[in-house]
């Protein structure tokens, strides 16, 4: 039986739990598998201010979610299996999700992690002498020759690609190459914002995909609004500067001497006169 000491202990981490359930807006549950410690108290500090982590049993979660008797948050329940790491916050939850990303590392690769990326070993020397490394390497696709004293990879090979899980055999080969292939950090599972939940895959947004289609998108509406003379802040200047453009070239045209024109008036007479002399020439009877 538990003592005394050790329920209040409890009674008061619920407590706690309650008042954090109701001073933040968003609650997120993120996975520690695979995360170090040393990691965690990275982004404990670069969070700081912006997000309270807190390692907590699920059970004194689940009582504290039971205790305030709001049905919204018993969405979160069924997520509060395993190991792990409640953030409490008023971020957005895109943004934290962001922020967890960004605080991911690169690290050596495991018997059965998944590839962060398309690992692509780079031809070169490997730095290892003649012996059972070429037929490691050869056994995960890795061509060989023998220069100088040391094993080379003959071409960059593509080894496995994103997404795709790491097999005993290439995590020693990469390990021995020192080519990190997983990311280690906090995966978030899901995120309760003000009534809502939204999961992990909904959480992940293509920041450089989206920057690209707003940037084609602008190009295009500029495009467009010069096209049919729509003046706004962006365009004005340019619609100006091409009707100056189109006036200066129709009054060229129709012979009207202004400041603006009278210098490509002078050219264009001499022009004329250049041509008519010597179209002149071109007609005198011959002597």
């Amino acid at each position: 039986m538990p003592s005394q000491l050790v329920l209040e202990e409890k009674s008061d981490e619920v407590k706690e739990i309650e008042k954090w359930l109701g001073d933040y807006k968003s609650i997120g549950v993120a996975s520690l598998k695979k995360v170090r410690a040393t990691q965690l108290q990275e982004l404990k500090k670069s969070l700081y201010g912006q997000v309270y982590m807190r390692v907590m049993k699920n059970t004194l979660m689940k009582i504290a979610i039971e205790n305030l008797g709001k049905e919204e948050l018993k969405k979160l329940e069924p997520y509060l299996e395993g190991s792990n790491v409640l953030l409490f916050t008023n971020l957005n939850p895109f943004k934290l999700a962001l922020l967890l990303e960004k605080g991911k590392v690169k690290t050596t690769a495991k018997s059965g992690d998944i590839a962060a990326m398309d690992v692509v070993v780079p031809q070169g020397n490997t730095g290892q002498p003649p012996g059972p490394i070429i037929s490691q390497l050869n056994g995960v696709g890795l061509p060989t020759r023998i220069e100088s004293g040391s094993v080379w990879v003959a071409k960059d090979t593509l080894v496995v690609r994103k997404g795709e899980p790491i097999n005993e055999r290439l995590a020693s080969v990469l390990s021995k190459l020192g080519i990190k292939a997983v990311e280690a950090g906090l995966s978030m599972r899901v995120v309760y914002d003000e009534g809502f939940i939204v999961m992990e895959n909904q959480l992940h947004i293509d920041v450089e995909g989206i920057r690209q289609k707003l940037e084609q998108t602008q190009a295009e509406a500029f495009a467009l609004a010069m096209g049919i003379s729509y003046p706004t802040p962006d365009t004005i200047k340019s619609l100006l500067s091409m009707a100056h453009q189109k006036a200066a070239a129709l009054s060229v045209t129709a012979g009207i001497v202004t400041k603006d024109t009278i210098a490509a008036l002078i050219r264009k007479a001499n022009a004329q006169m250049e041509s008519l002399n010597k179209a002149a020439e071109k007609a005198k009877p011959m002597a």
